[in-house]
């Protein structure tokens, strides 16, 4: 069933008569195949899990997908007949680390789990079902381990008597989240949400362990019971949403690095949904009256084609739902990519990187290099009081010397550089280089051959590392400690001395040196070779 729900929604079958369109049917597509809106390179991955969809492209002359078919044994590897050769892609690890693994290949393939494809294997194998349906149109519930990620089919919501937080505190201008308002775990009871179904309390009892707003949907889903009533058929909703639908919990959405974490999350969940259509509703679960404060809100269009619910839109009604999924969630223990723990020394060019593809593709930003006899390097400056670079400009006059460096200095702010923009000149980048902060998640949407060059970490080493590490670019980061000079302690209003809160001055030859590196990396690349050959063809 969820294969044929999956097909409805990714492709929009045509319906033309021969007589309405004036063409010899034989020339009209049997599908509308540009609604799948799929990078070229995922083709063949999405065909393999779609096998009605392949065999209808096999037999549709007009189909664009014929070199796809070609390739049917490419999987994403979390396919249960996935052979390791065909995967997306597989780690590469460049030595061992005794303390996780006990050779490469048990290495890699433990990377591969952990923040690869091998994630969305582990999560698939967790899937249980916790109330069953009994006869044909009853409702069903199905989730993970410590109900991470669920699907609920013919859902009833009973928002008539929400218990509605009004609190959302703010310091320092910056919002601090209030979670026990924005998530209260006491919101619906016995009877307010649940389905048609044999319900197994026990089994459901016992997945609040990780009962936390950021980390799983148990408190939200607790009191899912066992309904005497059929919810879409018996009169009982004052909606039906028919549309399928994606709740989501939200981190920060001022903050670029916290908010990809909820984007990155849904990406994994449509793998485990098997479904890419935009053709869905996007459902903010949060229990305030509060609006949301979101800085990167173009990247929705990547995954929906209509605008943001929240959950209160919804308020005063009895809502049922006929197809829905609860979305892995942004601060999950052992999840991706906050929290995330990694075996050392490994990276991939896997799941991460096919986030970005999905994203850039869908989002319409194209990659314009690499430039013949040019490596553009873009310096990402910062308007924050803190970890300013005091020398900028005099870094930037030092980087134009090279005739071989295009430079751009840039200054993210949201007001004055749409978030779009923002990702086209990243995405356009050969070396990236930005003092440690949020900005630095950008790293995401660098063409593969591209190195990211943390200029100072501050003593927080691993956390864009790691996440270079995750989308398979090339890290680097500022070398020798006598070549960098705060302007004082820093001065952190509560933790008191702190390198994260004072400014700095860097030696420019000492850049120059890593700069210069880094284009080496850059021009080196065989993903930067190649695509410069493909465009002189």
């Amino acid at each position: 069933m969820l294969l044929l729900v999956a097909l409805c929604l990714v492709c929009t079958y045509k319906t033309i008569s021969a007589a309405d369109s004036g063409q010899d049917s034989s020339h009209t597509p049997q599908l509308d195949y540009s609604s799948l809106a799929l990078p070229q390179q995922h083709i063949p991955f999405f065909l393999h899990n779609n096998k009605r969809l392949a065999k209808l492209c096999k037999e549709d002359p007009l189909c664009p997908f014929k070199d796809a078919l070609l390739l049917k044994k490419a999987c994403w590897g979390y396919e249960k007949s996935c052979s390791p050769e065909h995967r997306f892609s597989y780690p590469v690890c460049t030595s061992l680390d005794s303390g996780w693994a006990n050779s490469i290949q048990a290495a890699q393939e433990l990377f591969w789990k952990q923040a690869d494809f091998g994630y969305v294997r582990e999560r698939l194998s967790e899937m249980k079902t916790l109330c069953k349906p009994l006869t044909p149109g009853d409702s069903s519930l199905k989730c993970t381990s410590h109900m991470r990620f669920c699907r609920a089919i013919n859902l009833y919501l009973d928002l008539r008597s929400p218990r509605r937080g009004h609190e959302r505190k703010m310091q320092n201008s910056d919002i601090v989240f209030c979670f026990v308002e924005l998530y209260k775990e006491d919101f619906l009871e016995q009877g307010e949400i649940g389905g048609h179904c044999s319900l197994n309390s026990k089994a459901l009892a016992a997945e609040g362990t990780h009962k936390s707003p950021l980390q799983s949907w148990f408190a939200e889903l607790e009191t899912y019971s066992e309904l005497d009533f059929h919810p879409l058929d018996d009169g009982h909703c004052d909606v039906i949403i028919d549309r399928p639908t994606v709740f989501m919990k939200l981190d920060a959405g001022v903050n670029m690095y916290h908010h990809f974490c909820d984007f990155v999350n849904l990406y994994i969940s449509q793998h485990l949904n098997n479904s890419f259509s935009r053709d869905i509703n996007l459902v903010m679960w949060d229990t305030s009256l509060y609006g949301y404060g979101d800085l990167f809100s173009e990247t929705w269009q990547a995954f929906t084609d209509y605008d943001i619910i929240h959950l209160k839109n919804f308020d005063s009604k009895r809502v049922c739902f006929r197809d829905v999924f609860f979305s892995l969630l942004p601060r999950m223990r052992y999840g991706l990519f906050y929290n995330t723990p990694l075996i050392s020394d490994c990276h991939s060019e896997g799941l991460f990187k096919a986030f970005s593809q999905h994203v850039l593709y869908r989002l319409g930003v194209s990659q314009d290099g690499p430039k013949e006899g040019q490596v553009r390097v873009t310096l990402l400056a910062r308007s924050t009081e803190y970890r300013r670079i005091i020398n900028q400009q005099e870094l930037i006059n030092a980087l134009k010397t090279v005739p071989l460096f295009e430079v751009k200095l840039v200054d993210y702010k949201y007001k004055e550089m749409p978030f779009l923009e923002q990702i086209r000149v990243t995405h356009n980048s050969d070396i990236f280089i930005g003092m440690h902060g949020a900005g630095l998640t950008h790293l995401l949407f660098l063409p593969d051959w591209a190195v990211i060059f943390e200029l100072y970490n501050c003593q927080d080493e691993s956390c864009y590392r790691d996440l270079a590490r995750l989308r398979g670019v090339h890290y680097m980061t500022w070398q020798k400690r006598d070549k960098v000079f705060p302007q004082d302690k820093g001065h952190h209003p509560t933790l008191g001395e702190h390198p994260k809160f004072t400014n700095y001055i860097f030696d420019v030859e000492e850049l120059m040196r890593l700069v210069l590196l880094a284009a080496e990396h850059v021009t080196r690349h065989p993903a930067w070779r190649a695509k410069q050959a493909r465009d002189e063809l």
